[in-house]
């Protein structure tokens, strides 16, 4: 039979292991922003590409259709689905590349192409705001193992002594 010395510290670590799976929360962004390289004057550009538009580089049409990120205070992912087509000289369109960019591994999934490289760097403008830890309002971060100060208006509920046995 289990003590109830025993149960006591089994059933806190009954409820820590039940706990949800962690997930990172995904942003979701108006526009994808793309490094570009021109092979022939080595130059490299940056182009912001807002979602379900295209914007041309060279002879290529970049369209990103989705740009996802995540907040600051979480590991980097940052994924976007693209299209790329590229124009030939006789004027007509062939498709290069439609797939998910991620940034964090450009060689992954980038447009090579003879002339020109386009990889996914970054998104930009968040669709609704990025909520992240609230900082202290002086600036000033709490050391190691100290809990930040609480902001004002977050004073600790009233507490009443207990009574003695």
């Amino acid at each position: 039979m289990i003590g109830p010395r025993l149960l006591g510290l089994l059933v806190p670590m009954a409820v820590v292991g039940c706990g949800a799976p962690a997930s990172a929360q995904r942003i979701e962004n108006q526009t994808a922003v793309f490094a570009t390289l021109d092979k022939v004057t080595a130059r490299i550009s940056k182009i912001e590409v807002p979602l379900n538009q295209t914007v041309v580089f060279g002879s290529l049409s970049v369209t990103a259709r989705i740009c996802n990120s995540r907040p600051p205070d979480e590991q980097p992912k940052t994924t976007s689905f693209v299209e790329v087509e590229e124009t030939m000289l006789d004027g007509q369109k062939k498709k290069l590349f439609s797939g998910w960019m991620i940034a964090e591994s450009p060689g992954l999934n980038a447009v090579e192409h003879p002339v020109f490289d386009v990889w996914l760097t970054d998104c930009a403008q968040p669709v609704k705001p990025v909520v992240t830890a609230r900082a202290p309002k002086d600036g000033k971060t709490p050391a190691a193992g100290q809990a930040p100060a609480a902001a004002p208006g977050d004073e600790p509920a009233p507490t009443r002594p207990r009574p003695r046995r």
